[in-house]
């Protein structure tokens, strides 16, 4: 149900251009730096660019907040060369597995980067090859193998694109779709979700159909605000809101905070002679916050990184400064539920 097309020179630049020496020009001493936080989205790959254990090891290490676990989401790395092709995505549970028992052996400090994986599998297969996928990725990280991530990006405007993929419009409601999708609830995986705030009515129809199933909504359903959408800021602000809200009535919804630096949201931070500052980015990032906080409540909602992603806009200790900034008003226990506890609740994480 998806199609792979040709990367553009500007879809590489988005994707993967990271400016080391521009990050350098603003650096920061942490906030608050001994509260605990785990990191529920981030990405490894080698192609062309490279962010392996050692490059998220160092951003932890030089950003000096309290990372106790990171958790792995799928991002077409590493998949297998040989074989069965609906086997392929398997190969990248291999690989971030191998990094997870890296990192559990406190070799590369105690940060248990990988602690939990989403991979993977195309849920429109039949429901026996989505069975035998599932299966063979808990086979590859066992527990570490935490749930699914299937893409459905799509939006009338062709010009706007977050994925080297083309995705059908509607998949999230296709009768074939949901049909491979029931098999998650077999192995008690959860569900991760990559759509633009247009489309996160389907997700609020996909989690009324199937209650029992943990969906998680990634970087807060993307309000676009480039191509066709560009100059209707206020528009978008209210149609995303009001989605939002229907959104998290599902009690089996989640919705991660971050991701925000994405050319999508139209901010242009990369654009800026210097990084932006914590301040900066929380004074842009506090309204979108605030809305999903209020309509999740802290024990549903949880900050990320979306790194290397987001390294093309701001450095990971800034960023999280900034996550702890917007979230200074809050009790020490909707705290706890923001950095930590959603994330290691949605994740089952052992930490």
């Amino acid at each position: 149900m998806n199609v792979k097309i040709g990367e553009t020179e500007i879809e590489k630049k988005i994707l993967f251009e990271i400016r080391e020496d521009w990050l350098a020009l603003h650096r920061e001493a942490p906030i608050d730096p001994a509260m605990p936080i785990i990191d529920p989205h981030h990405h490894l790959w080698d192609r062309g660019a490279r962010y392996l254990l050692q490059d998220i090891k160092g951003d932890i290490d030089t950003g000096g907040h309290n990372v106790r676990a990171t958790v792995f989401l799928q991002c077409d790395s590493m998949y297998r060369a040989d074989g069965d092709p609906k086997f392929a995505p398997v190969g990248e549970t291999e690989f971030v597995n191998g990094v997870a028992a890296m990192s559990a052996s406190n070799t590369y400090g105690p940060a248990r980067i990988c602690a939990g994986i989403v991979g993977f599998a195309d849920l429109s297969l039949d429901e026996a090859e989505v069975d035998a996928v599932l299966e063979a990725h808990l086979r590859a990280a066992g527990e570490r193998f935490k749930g699914v991530r299937h893409c459905s990006v799509w939006d009338a405007d062709r010009s706007i694109k977050s994925t080297p993929f083309d995705y059908p419009p509607q998949l999230l409601l296709d009768a074939k779709f949901r049909s491979g999708f029931a098999r998650l609830g077999r192995y008690g995986l959860s569900f991760d979700s990559l759509i633009y705030h247009t489309q996160i009515p389907e997700l609020t129809n996909l989690a009324k159909a199937f209650p029992d199933t943990v969906m998680v909504l990634n970087h807060v359903g993307i309000p676009l605000r480039i191509g066709a959408y560009a100059g209707r800021h206020d528009e978008v602000f209210k149609t995303w809101t009001n989605n939002i809200r229907e959104l998290a009535k599902c009690p089996n919804v989640r919705v991660k905070l971050g991701g925000m630096g994405m050319h999508l949201f139209g901010f242009g931070f990369e654009k800026q002679p210097k990084p932006p500052t914590s301040e900066e980015l929380a004074k842009t990032w506090r309204p979108f916050v605030e809305v999903c906080v209020e309509a999740f409540g802290p024990q549903r909602a949880m900050f990320e990184s979306n790194f290397p992603v987001d390294k093309r806009y701001y450095s990971y200790g800034v960023m999280w400064n900034a996550f702890k900034r917007i979230a200074a008003g809050y009790s020490a226990d909707e705290k706890a539920g923001l950095f930590f506890g959603a994330a290691q609740q949605t994740y089952r994480l052992p930490v």
